[in-house]
């Protein structure tokens, strides 16, 4: 139902119509979602953002998209929850409060405050009523329930573990968050130390985890690639090699027993019990062993170090040949916490091997030769060869495949026995580590845990939770101040009354956005973590959103959660997200003055010269250096405040650019010149649907014209958005936008069907333009909001084309494309086809001796 349309002012002002619109949509509290509406659900959630102080316009693409799938949805039927909350805490808050001499609270929930009001202007159709913020002691005492369940459940444990240590921000880090040896945040040089930490036992979902990625089939392939190789299953082959002089033997786990012909030395972990006994004796060696402890516990650091080694001058035997000795080493790149240790090394097939053997002079024998390869001019110098191939110089190997000499080598050992034992046994090695999740700061989730003298580690009572961080604190001295807290720290035993020690590590920040997720289906419960009917009903998210820099680590801990979630009862799922996308960044040239020094966009005006582009400084004039495009950061000042865009163009501009300009997958250009052409095309809009409400009553020779387009573009866009191809849906909309524009300035369309397009074309932009969209909507006269409107119906008959373009082919070659009517018969398309002037210039006046007509498909004409 219609109203009488109103007069319209000529250009579209956002200024006023934003605020009005995100007050009304407040006021009738449009986007609350209630856990009991009866309508199909749809969970669509962004990942959370740290409230740093200020939104950017990475927040403003990631959260654009989101919103876009929201209010789609909604349109469409569903019950859509879209809420939002604060990864709040960190060592950010702890470096900013040191800084600042401020509490890291004050920091924290001013920063919320205005991030809270920038992203209401962008005009989310977000659920606030459901906010939370993982600092706040109302959501992180379940998070202590929860590690408490999962410590009763054998989940959690407490154990002695070399660590990666931040020197810089003093506290432990997961092999995750050491990128390339250096500390994620700090950038330190990691280093190694023993502490005893609490665990996460993550390693007992390994194989889970591993084998559900196969069925998280709307998850970029890219990620379940990532996590794959990051759990690292692998099958192989743990064998024994017995000690030359000496009792005992070390025990080597290896994937690749094909190659054991091709072994030049054992490499043991610097922690290996091997080395402890050698260095006894040998200072020599526990001087290396230090060294080596200098190097974090992550894959990456040590892969990227170089390679050494420390000749213990034990040798063990060969288990295929016992008169085969090979050197034992200590080696800086193995690591004791995997496999078992210790690596035979194979220097032919294996790069980091062969640098190792090219170090220290032990040779290769190559004894997996390519397919095709010459086997007796087969050599390898500085690169390993890792595939596969036939074996040679191998003995009863030679000539057998990889995978064949594999099984012959596994059936081999396992039936010889040494000491009692088979020489070697089939396992099943996994990569991943357990979760090592304390964390020497404040800014965190206290561990309910109390330590006593007698009792040893004590659970806080589930009634005396939260433990709350204590309200003052210090940071005048480096380390933990819960340390130095002894009012907060020194309290007695839960069990025995005894004076005991609160637990002061706090958890990695990882845990909280674990399971902020599930929390949000009931954030306002006070007695759970989770109510189970709720939790069970919206997950898994239906569609998350968020950079693909979380790929393994986030991601990886939020599956983990759910499992451990449903083995103490809080949750009945097993996979926490249903949909992934990865969307790209917003990247931006950069600018720099003659000094060298960042220049920021705001201080920059673009002129053309000489043909291209220069950059002078807005103040002064100066000439600026345009440099390179890199993603938006503070430290080059390549960054645009999106209350700025907002402030001169409006939301919708800013949304509309970021959904426009590239897939959504990939990197998006901030440029002035798009920002504009956005702009544009919001003026647009408005210009046509006022230009409609005037066209006059009578019907119009285009009215079936532009109803197929306005439908087609409709159609399209929903197949595009169902699949979040948004530049797609923007193409489709600018396709209407000319068609309807078309129509209106040619005079040749009826108001009926001019106003029917131009409300596609608003509810086409509602989910992109929400602002926009509902002063085009009261604009036409239609009643309510468009928030609140249902998605229009496809005209599927509209969708089918009067016409259809046939290929024709000349003796099996094709010549041309003929357009004829979609219901001609036989006889009026072989004439069109004869009449057609590229087929008459291919027939060179020839008559064709058949002509085959297969309907709706192709046209053979044989000469």
């Amino acid at each position: 139902m219609t109203s009488s349309p109103m007069p319209v002012p000529e250009r579209y002002n956002a200024k006023d119509a934003e605020p009005r619109w995100q007050e009304a949509w407040a006021a009738q509290g449009i986007y609350a979602t209630k856990n009991d509406d009866p309508r199909p659900k749809y969970y669509v959630l962004e990942m959370f953002p740290y409230p740093s102080g200020r939104i950017h316009m990475g927040h403003v693409r990631n959260y654009a998209m989101g919103d876009v799938v929201a209010r789609y949805k909604r349109a469409k039927g569903f019950a859509v929850l879209h809420p939002m909350g604060w990864d709040a805490f960190g060592l950010p808050a702890e470096n900013a409060a040191m800084e600042r001499k401020v509490n890291p609270r004050d920091w924290t929930y001013a920063n919320i405050a205005t991030m809270r009001g920038q992203l209401q202007s962008m005009g989310l159709s977000l659920d606030w009523s459901r906010e939370i913020a993982t600092c706040d002691p109302d959501y992180y005492k379940h998070q202590q329930r929860m590690f408490l369940d999962f410590l009763d459940k054998g989940l959690v444990t407490r154990r002695t573990a070399k660590v990666n240590w931040d020197p810089v921000d003093h506290t432990v880090l997961a092999n995750e968050q050491v990128i390339d040896g250096r500390g994620w945040r700090s950038g330190a040089l990691v280093e190694q130390r023993e502490l005893t930490q609490w665990f996460f036992k993550i390693t007992d979902f390994a194989q889970d985890l591993y084998d559900a990625l196969d069925g998280l089939e709307r998850w970029p392939e890219k990620v379940r690639v990532m996590q794959k190789n990051w759990i690292g299953r692998s099958e192989g082959l743990e064998v024994r090699f017995a000690f030359d002089s000496r009792d005992g033997e070390i025990k080597v786990y290896t994937t690749r027993p094909d190659t054991l012909f091709g072994a030049k030395f054992l490499a043991i972990a610097a922690d290996h019990p091997v080395a402890a006994s050698v260095a006894v004796t040998r200072p020599e060696l526990q001087t290396f062993i230090e060294e080596c402890r200098r190097t974090g516990t992550a894959q990456a650091a040590i892969d990227t170090a170089e390679k050494l080694g420390f000749d213990t001058g034990l040798r063990v035997r060969h288990p295929l040949d016992p008169s085969w000795l090979l050197p034992v080493y200590v080696a800086n790149f193995v690591l004791m916490d995997y496999g078992t240790g210790a690596v035979f090394g194979c220097p032919a097939h294996d790069q980091r091997d062969l640098d190792f053997s090219n170090k220290y002079g032990l040779g290769n024998t190559p004894v997996v030769c390519p397919e095709g390869q010459d086997a007796a001019s087969f050599v390898v110098t500085d690169t390993a060869y890792d595939g596969d191939g036939r074996m040679i110089n191998s003995r009863f190997l030679d000539d057998m495949t990889t995978d064949e000499a594999f099984h012959a080598v596994a059936n081999r050992l396992e039936a010889e026995i040494l000491d009692g034992e088979a020489v070697a046994a089939r396992k099943v090695q996994f990569r991943l580590r357990d979760w090592g999740v304390s964390r020497q700061r404040y800014w965190g989730c206290p561990i309910p845990i109390i330590h006593c003298d007698a009792c040893g580690p004590v659970s806080v009572p589930v009634a005396d939770l939260p433990v709350k961080l204590p309200d003052e604190v210090s940071f005048d001295t480096p380390g933990n101040p819960l340390e130095r807290d002894h009012a907060w720290r020194n309290v007695p035993c839960p069990r025995c009354g005894a004076a005991a020690r609160r637990e002061t590590d706090t958890m990695d920040t990882f845990v909280d956005s674990s399971w902020y997720y599930a929390r949000f289906t009931a954030p306002w419960l006070q007695d759970a973590p989770t109510d189970r009917s709720a939790v069970d009903h919206w997950l898994a998210v239906d569609q998350y959103i968020g950079g693909i820099e979380h790929a393994i680590l986030h991601l990886l801990y939020a599956r983990f959660f759910t499992r451990a979630m449903q083995a103490t009862g809080w949750s009945g799922v097993s996979e926490p997200f249903a949909g992934l996308f990865t969307q790209g960044m917003v990247v931006h040239e950069t600018y720099k003055d003659a000094a060298g020094a960042w220049v920021q966009p705001a201080d920059i005006r673009i002129a053309a010269e000489g043909g291209g582009r220069q950059a002078f400084h807005v103040k002064t004039d100066a000439p600026i250096s345009i440099g390179s495009i890199e993603k938006m950061s503070k430290s080059k000042k390549n960054v645009v405040d999106p209350d700025d865009i907002i402030a001169s163009y409006g939301a919708d501009t800013a949304r509309w650019f970021m959904l426009s300009d590239s897939p959504p997958e990939r990197d998006v250009i901030w440029t002035e010149d798009g920002v504009q052409g956005a702009a544009r095309f919001v003026q647009r809009v408005w210009r046509l649907v006022s230009l409609a409400v005037g066209v006059p009553a009578a019907s119009g020779a285009s009215d079936a014209a532009l109803r197929k387009a306005a439908h087609k573009a409709l159609a399209a866009v929903e197949e595009d958005v169902e699949r979040l191809r948004f530049n797609r849906c923007v193409a489709h909309i600018y396709t209407l936008s000319n068609a309807l524009d078309e129509a209106i300035r040619t005079a040749t369309v009826s108001r009926d069907a001019a106003t029917e397009a131009a409300g596609i074309l608003t509810q086409l932009v509602a989910p992109m333009m929400p602002h926009l969209a509902e002063e085009c909507w009261s604009a036409l006269g239609r009643q309510g909001l468009v928030a609140q409107a249902a998605w229009p119906v496809v005209d599927r008959a509209l969708l089918v084309e009067d016409e259809i373009t046939l290929p024709v082919q000349l003796n099996g070659k094709k010549r041309a494309d003929v357009t004829v009517p979609r219901t001609a018969d036989t006889a009026t398309v072989e004439a069109l086809v004869l009449a057609d002037e590229a087929v008459q210039k291919a027939l060179e006046g020839r008559l064709p001796r058949k002509v085959i007509v297969v309907p709706g498909r192709i046209v053979n004409l044989v000469v």
